[in-house]
């Protein structure tokens, strides 16, 4: 929210990654910038990966975006990051709008085992 306090909505979303880089170190937040999450079909590891904004407490996959509005398209990107993490707990931060909109997804299960 601080982020979003200072800066306001507008800037490009590699500046609130940067500036959300600084906060965390700040607050004493253990994270890990651009993720690269690998994907496997049938055993077999694909030469194409997700990259994640961040991962915190090596747990939680935050993803940012800087966009006017939200929707069921970025909520479903950041749950393909989930799956193929094996990590169960999203957040979902846009700095696009007026006000910060976030929103917390959780992974009831590892989709990737069951398929």
């Amino acid at each position: 929210m601080s982020v979003h306090r200072e800066l306001g909505c507008g800037f490009l979303e590699a500046v609130y990654q940067e500036a959300l880089e600084v906060e965390f170190r700040h607050i004493g937040i253990p994270f890990v910038r651009e993720v690269e999450l690998p994907i496997r079909y049938r055993g077999t590891l694909l030469a194409t990966c997700y990259r994640a904004d961040f991962l915190c407490y090596e747990a939680v996959i935050v993803e940012l975006k800087a966009i006017e509005r939200t929707t069921v398209r970025e909520e479903s990107q950041l749950l393909n990051y989930l799956n193929a993490s094996g990590k169960e707990k999203g957040l979902l931060l846009n700095f696009g709008s007026r006000s910060l909109e976030f929103k917390r997804m959780v992974q009831a299960c590892n989709l990737r085992e069951s398929v």
